[in-house]
């Protein structure tokens, strides 16, 4: 039985009041789809049997969660999929591949010189949600941010926010692939959104640019090879094999999408928790280098980087030291260290030293 008229332009309604809200809570864009990920999921399990989640075991171990919203959540009828833009102006010498010029100084991949985006738009999906309770009275709902066993690209693309990229990243049309995603899981029975399509055609200018040739072949990544994976996820030492080509990248790598041809669509972002940290952008390795831990804690409060802890950060400066040119100041740096209580950066000094001396 077909909906009632009355009934549909009514649910249509409020698909447009719900989106208006969103926009006036910072984020960009908003699309509704279903829970159906049943194409996903084999993409998914080969993905993780063939071992290129490496170390990251949370994504298997709840895989029935994350290929089937209703397991996550009870109830779920749609999914709302949201966009907010991230891109902001840093310095020059980081600019887009600039920092390659400069290799005394640590690069940070620009999602995470602000406030933590967990934070920021798990915050501002609840209070989305809020303001629809306030006008329909109480509904189900639960938000996400990367903080569940959400698949947000799929989701993202099922809803026609964009298309997976060839980097495995989402791209949209009109804004480039600079944003954070967040879902509403709710039992509100909305209407759905279509697909944008795929935009990348035979470009493959993410693929050649990868440092570490993460990107295996055209929308498929190997994570263990990932500097951002090496940076971020990676516990143990980094395989030797990666850290001449990690250069002075500290914290991700934001490589495959300074090259993308849509991100000069990107606008630069309206919400102040994103703007750039100065410590952070463009700092001399020799200065991040000589942090102490209360230093570590201090600089990067409220910061997504403080998840990977002070000794995985002393591990990738000193490969990025290792990398840098050959001074006085650097050497000096790296035995200042020769004798810290963490075996990985100790391992680690003692191999950017053999790349100086």
């Amino acid at each position: 039985m077909s909906m009632p008229v009355k009934a549909k332009e009514k649910i249509y309604q409020l698909t447009s009041k719900i989106r208006a809200i969103a926009h006036e809570h910072g984020f960009d864009d908003m699309r509704v789809t279903d829970c159906d990920l049943s194409v996903s999921a084999p993409r998914l399990k080969e993905w993780i049997d063939k071992g290129y989640a490496g170390d990251m075991d949370y994504i298997g171990n709840r895989f029935e969660m994350r290929v089937d919203p209703e397991k996550l959540v009870s109830g779920v009828k749609r999914i709302i999929s949201l966009r907010m833009n991230y891109f902001q102006s840093r310095n020059e010498s980081m600019q887009g591949l600039n920092f390659l010029n400069a290799p005394d100084k640590g690069f940070i991949s620009s999602y995470a010189l602000g406030r933590d985006y967990h934070k920021v738009i798990r915050r501002r999906l609840e209070q989305v949600a809020q303001s629809v309770q306030s006008i329909i009275g109480a509904f189900g709902y639960r938000v996400f941010t990367d903080s569940a066993p959400v698949m947000e690209v799929e989701l993202a693309t099922k809803a026609g926010l964009g298309w997976r990229g060839k980097h495995t990243l989402l791209i949209n049309k009109n804004a480039g692939s600079w944003f954070f995603l967040g879902e509403i899981y709710t039992d509100l029975d909305l209407p759905l959104d279509s697909l944008s399509g795929e935009h990348c055609g035979t470009c493959t200018r993410c693929i050649d640019i990868c440092p570490t040739k993460a990107i295996i072949a055209p929308y498929k990544l190997d994570a263990r090879r990932c500097i951002s994976y090496l940076t971020i996820e990676h516990r143990g030492s980094i395989p030797k094999e990666f850290r001449k080509l990690m250069g002075n990248r500290i914290y991700g790598c934001d490589d495959c999408q300074v090259v993308c041809p849509w991100n000069k669509y990107a606008s630069v972002t309206a919400v102040p928790d994103f703007n750039v940290r100065g410590v952070l952008d463009g700092e001399a390795l020799v200065k991040l280098f000589s942090w102490s831990e209360s230093d570590f804690h201090q600089y990067t409060e409220g910061s997504p980087i403080r998840r990977i802890g002070y000794e995985r950060w002393l591990r990738n400066v000193a490969c990025a030291l290792g990398n840098a040119p050959t001074t006085p100041e650097i050497i000096r740096s790296l035995k200042s260290r020769n004798s810290y209580e963490s075996e990985m950066v100790r391992e680690h000094v003692a191999w950017a030293l053999d790349e100086h001396l």
